[in-house]
């Protein structure tokens, strides 16, 4: 091997050179984190949070729902070193997707609900699924 083309000196910053064509270049770096959207029917409310890298976590995520329609989500993005195969662990030096630390994403729904009766679901591909019944609104049991 030539040393002129293959340096042992250890460089402590990296720097990201990341280009995009087609459809990657119309859209963002990475996943986003807290991107929200809300559906109505006749009976409740469904809201659908992104939290990519999250999922393993998801015993750490805490959701508030008041009465008035008010939605707090709590959790922590965790820093993660990367196995590979080889047995290394990585850190990441470049990072596109959301660092490491606490969030909260808090929003109002369209109306009053009921905050005893939600089902929360976190999908295999980060999306925090949540059905609420809107306040005063009678379930029929089948």
């Amino acid at each position: 091997m030539n040393p002129e083309n293959h340096p042992t000196t250890t460089h402590s910053k990296v720097i990201s050179h990341v280009f995009f064509t087609g459809t990657a270049k119309q859209g963002c770096a990475g996943p986003p984190l807290g991107l929200v959207d809300i559906g109505v029917s006749d009976i409740a409310y469904i809201f659908r949070i992104s939290l990519p890298g999250i999922a393993k976590y998801q015993d750490k995520i805490k959701c508030e729902i008041q009465r008035e329609g008010r939605v707090c989500i709590q959790g922590v993005v965790p820093e993660i070193a990367i196995p590979s195969d080889s047995g290394c662990l990585y850190r990441m030096q470049v990072q596109q997707l959301s660092p490491p630390g606490p969030f909260s994403i808090t929003f109002n729904l369209p109306g009053q609900v009921d905050p005893r009766l939600f089902s929360p679901k976190f999908r295999a591909d980060g999306i925090f699924e949540v059905v609420v019944v809107k306040l005063g609104v009678r379930i029929p049991t089948s």
